[in-house]
């Protein structure tokens, strides 16, 4: 049985980071994946990261950027730690390898972004989630010998010991079936956020929540669930995200009439407002009557505005998608975008160390809610996020290790339980649901009432849908029942995860009677401070049987007092 100091469950950013950041502590490392690591959903992240690196820039402003983004419900100490240690972490990229753009004057050139108050986004081309993933998985292959790899495993679940405490992992190896159990003084899920859970979104396949499902089975608290980003700039045909980078080259909105309709809802911003302010302006227009393309479900992006050989230069990926994806030449004509799922600004609550409430479980990136991001998320803070506290995460793992015994956890009971799930799923008979049905219902379900525009209404049908999908899901059949590389069986129960963070969402939302940031409530159409300027936290009562309960925990406010917040 394979036992470590510190086992990272995910290889992106977030997992790479903190795997190279204990190995450097001296801690014995293994990162798990149910892909290979440069296959994780960071390799899509496109516009940049932000840190305050311009001598006219300070960190300070880059945090209350972010305070404001996030409508004021962000952590501010845990803001102040990202943004203060951004610069040097972005400056430790770029001596690791990462080839940011540069200016004429050999500089590190900076684009805008949406909410900024000024050019602070890092970039390469818009391919920079890309570039650091692969760089960071090279350096990764220096620590061979501290560093063990298992890639195309996927975890079950969590081990704890009697005491409560995670202990471990139970995992399954994709390539032949077999099950193991995997000991460690410390876990850090770094496995990403749930949107599959939406259709469309702009995730990949692999984004169905199983980090922030299987912690909230084992008795994490979940916060800010109901914070679900809208990406302003997604393809109408497919989903597909047009990176943020467009707008901040200088490309403008514009509805069936030509007008740049964020005229009227951000003057100052413009298109570079927040995304969920610009995600808000185009459904209007689209509800409206003024939206393009089919049955009028789009607004246009034209990217003409910017000079072609910028375009080229620092586009190129989007002047690809517009035209294998959607057939039109980015620089000769606008595209058809709407806005689509992309990002979960809740998660797995942590503290700035990326501990959770379960002593040994740590979280970091999209599973984990410190909360940097709040109500909404700037662009090009992902990355950031990812970086600065999964290397926090690596870092406190790797500490605590050195003062610990290897934990002793008998995992028998645990493994023939797991064990005896998944061979019940490739039993079921054929008389259930399809789980791709399932899972195509959840997503339009989600797309239609939990997005941009809610209410009570739709809230509430949706959470009597979702606990019929639960039921369905728990009976829903699969094809392939053999053990090498059966995605089938990983796909009933990556099913489940969603459905688990699909309803987390539906029951925050339906707690949270006000607007802000990215839960716009149609029936509670403004902020309100006095009684919600607070977190829900979402836990599963009597474990995985149970069903969600809310509380509360308060805002940290530091230095900027809540404000009305305008563009």
């Amino acid at each position: 049985m394979p036992a470590h100091d510190v086992l990272i469950i995910g290889a992106g950013l977030a997992g790479q980071r903190a795997a190279l950041a204990a190995a450097e502590k001296g801690a014995s490392v293994a990162i798990m994946s149910k892909v290979h690591p440069v296959r994780s959903h960071s390799v899509a992240a496109a516009g940049g990261i932000n840190a305050a690196i311009s001598v006219d820039d300070d960190w300070h402003s880059h945090a209350y950027d972010t305070v404001k983004g996030s409508d004021f419900l962000g952590d501010q100490d845990a803001i102040e730690i990202m943004c203060s240690e951004a610069p040097g972490e972005v400056m430790h990229l770029e001596h690791m390898g990462v080839t940011f753009h540069r200016n004429d004057k050999g500089e590190m050139d900076l684009r805008a972004f949406g909410g900024a108050s000024m050019k602070r986004t890092a970039y390469v081309a818009d391919i920079t989630g890309q570039a650091l993933l692969h760089v960071l998985y090279e350096q990764l292959m220096k620590h061979h010998e501290t560093v063990e790899r298992f890639e195309e495993w996927f975890t079950t679940s969590l081990l704890k010991d009697d005491a409560g405490r995670c202990c471990g992992v139970l995992a399954r190896d994709v390539r032949s079936g077999r099950m193991e159990a995997f000991t460690a003084k410390n876990v850090i899920l770094a496995c990403g956020g749930a949107g599959q859970a939406y259709k469309p979104t702009t995730n990949g396949l692999i984004v169905t929540g199983d980090g922030i499902a299987m912690a909230y089975r084992a008795g994490a608290p979940l916060m800010d669930m109901e914070m679900v980003q809208y990406h302003p700039t997604c393809l109408v045909e497919t989903g597909i995200l047009i990176t943020e980078g467009a707008r901040g080259e200088g490309a403008h909105l514009l509805n069936a009439n030509g007008e740049r309709f964020m005229e009227k809802m951000a003057p100052n911003k413009m298109e570079l407002a927040s995304r969920d302010v610009v995600s808000r302006a185009e459904q209007i227009e689209i509800n409206e009557g003024r939206g393009v393309g089919p049955n009028g479900s789009g607004i246009y992006l034209d990217v003409t505005v910017v000079p072609r050989k910028r375009t080229l230069e620092a586009l190129r990926e989007i002047v690809n998608l517009g035209r294998d994806f959607a057939g039109v030449d980015i620089t000769k004509e606008p595209i058809t975008i709407r806005p689509g799922q992309h990002y979960i600004m809740g998660g797995v609550k942590t503290d700035v160390d990326g501990r959770t409430p379960i002593e040994g479980l740590y979280a970091a990136g999209e599973v984990a809610c410190v909360s940097v991001h709040g109500g909404n998320r700037l662009g090009a803070n992902s990355l950031l996020d990812t970086l600065i506290f999964g290397r926090r995460a690596g870092e406190h793992a790797a500490a605590r290790s050195a003062s610990m015994g290897m934990p002793a956890v008998d995992t028998k009971a645990q493994l023939r339980e797991d064990a005896g799930r998944i061979d019940g799923i490739i039993a079921r008979p054929h008389d259930g649901r399809r789980v791709s049905e399932i899972k195509n219902e959840l997503g339009e379900l989600m797309n239609k009432h939990a997005a941009v525009f809610r209410d009570e209404q739709g809230l509430q049908h949706a959470l009597g849908e979702i606990g019929r999908l639960k039921e369905e899901a728990g009976k829903a059949w699969i094809d392939d029942r053999g053990t090498v590389f059966n995605q089938d069986v990983l796909g009933a129960i990556e099913l489940g995860y969603m459905v688990d963070c699909a309803e987390a969402t539906v029951v925050a939302a339906i707690e949270r009677k006000e607007s802000r940031g990215a839960q716009f409530r149609t029936d509670y159409p403004e902020r309100n401070d006095g009684e919600w300027l607070k977190h829900i936290d979402i836990t599963l009562e009597d474990g995985a049987g149970g069903g969600p309960r809310v509380s509360y925990s308060p805002v940290t406010i530091t230095q900027w007092q809540p404000e009305e917040r305008k563009y």
